[in-house]
């Protein structure tokens, strides 16, 4: 029966196993709560079956709901034109399971995709891993054999319980903290806090971005008790001046998060060389050193068209107070979410004089594009639905004149049809 087994996954092709890797295994992405999978335990033992491979690199680790994935990828980028071999590991992806995983920039091979879904599935262990679990044990065995010198792991939910805290960072960095996933994490910002502040390592530093009062005192709770030094302030950094530096990234939160990895790139270069020149060039180079998209992306111009993933209710606040700020004659707002979000706190915040194209992505999650209408209706927020993202955007952009501005967001989903 092994035999036989061994044979068909030599026969598997990238697409197969994505297949694989889709149907076998809960994905968060797309099933969302059912799939998550607090606790260390699966993980573990998947690190065990592949030797430990973490041990083999330092990383830092980021946690947060807003601005990991950009502080993520901007360290990359730094570390990347100091010279250094960097992995990168981030979630969700947009397009191409493969963005999760990427060294220098690079997407990890199908051909390793496959090596190591193959390998798993010859194993047959007892354990059952999520999507997420799997994927995570796939990045810490590709970078180590790619004998990285660093990497860059992006919590994928929480902090304490997720697959990704296996690791004993040299930096840990905690990022603008607020409501998402309130099932899971907590419905107060301090229970949210605690479950970020997990992934802090006795003795290990951690750096933490402007957060409200009552997630600092949690923070720095957990951090006295772990004896980790915090680092929360420019005032003492050799990279102060910088504030305000050019950055590829356009998103009115930029400013926020290029303050973090700032403070982080302070600690990261009392062991690696990191020194001025190259972190400007990082910062006007970090889309094509790293692939990141999707933030405050500009798709075309006359119409302006511009896409963000933001999709809670800070993200979204920064989003909107950026598209009042930028010039236009009318607003058309292309808007699909995932039915488990709170929706109301959303559709409270964007404007009422925009005109709306409600839709849905083709995920199980999406929330139906005449509900979102209707709960919409209720914050005096009008438009028309459209059964795909495409139809939708495709209206919006007939509709617009030359010197209208047209955006489409409100889930990772939605940006990854159109891009």
């Amino acid at each position: 029966m092994h035999y036989i087994c061994q044979i068909f996954v030599q026969k598997m092709n990238y697409s197969e196993c994505i297949q694989y890797l889709y149907a076998q295994l809960p994905q968060f992405q797309v099933i969302g709560a059912g799939a998550y999978k607090p606790g260390l335990q699966n993980v573990e033992a998947l690190d065990a079956w592949c030797g430990h491979p973490h041990e083999a690199f330092p990383c830092v680790h980021v946690a947060g709901t807003n601005g990991k994935g950009s502080v993520s990828n901007l360290l990359a980028s730094v570390l990347q034109e100091a010279g250094y071999k960097v992995g990168l590991f981030t979630s969700p992806h947009l397009k191409d399971f493969r963005e999760r995983i990427r060294v220098n920039g690079q997407m990890i091979s199908q051909e390793d995709v496959c090596r190591f879904t193959e390998s798993y599935i010859e194993a047959k262990l007892e354990v059952q891993p999520s999507f997420f679990e799997l994927t995570t044990m796939m990045a810490f065995q590709y970078f180590a054999q790619q004998q990285v010198d660093i990497a860059i792991i992006e919590v994928g939910l929480g902090g304490r319980l997720d697959s990704t805290n296996i690791i004993r960072p040299i930096l840990s960095v905690i990022t603008s903290i607020s409501f998402d996933h309130v099932a899971l994490l907590g419905d107060t910002l301090p229970q949210i806090a605690k479950e970020k502040a997990g992934i802090m390592k006795p003795g290990v530093p951690v750096v933490v971005a402007e957060n409200p009062e009552e997630v600092l005192a949690v923070v720095r709770a957990q951090a006295r008790e772990r004896k980790s030094p915090i680092c929360e302030n420019l005032e003492d950094n050799r990279f102060k001046k910088l504030q305000g530096i050019d950055c590829a990234l356009k998103g009115y939160y930029t400013a926020e998060n290029a303050r973090t990895v700032l403070m982080a790139l302070d600690i990261l270069a009392e062991t690696f060389f990191i020194n001025e020149d190259i972190i400007r060039r990082a910062f006007v180079n970090v889309l094509k050193n790293t692939g990141l998209r999707g933030r405050w992306e500009v798709l075309q111009e006359k119409p302006l068209c511009i896409c963000d993933t933001g999709h809670n209710e800070a993200g979204i606040r920064y989003i909107v107070k950026q598209l009042l700020d930028t010039p236009h004659r009318r607003l058309h707002m292309v808007i699909g979410v995932v039915s488990d979000k709170d929706v109301d706190h959303i559709l409270a915040l964007l404007p009422k004089d925009a005109l709306y194209y409600f839709t849905k992505a083709s995920i199980p999650r999406a929330l139906p594009e005449d509900e979102l209408a209707e709960k919409a209706a209720a914050y005096a927020l009008k438009g028309s639905t459209y059964p795909t993202v495409l139809q939708a955007k495709e209206a919006a952009l007939q509709a617009a004149s030359d010197d209208d501005l047209v955006f489409v967001g409100g889930s990772n989903f939605v940006v990854a049809e159109i891009l």
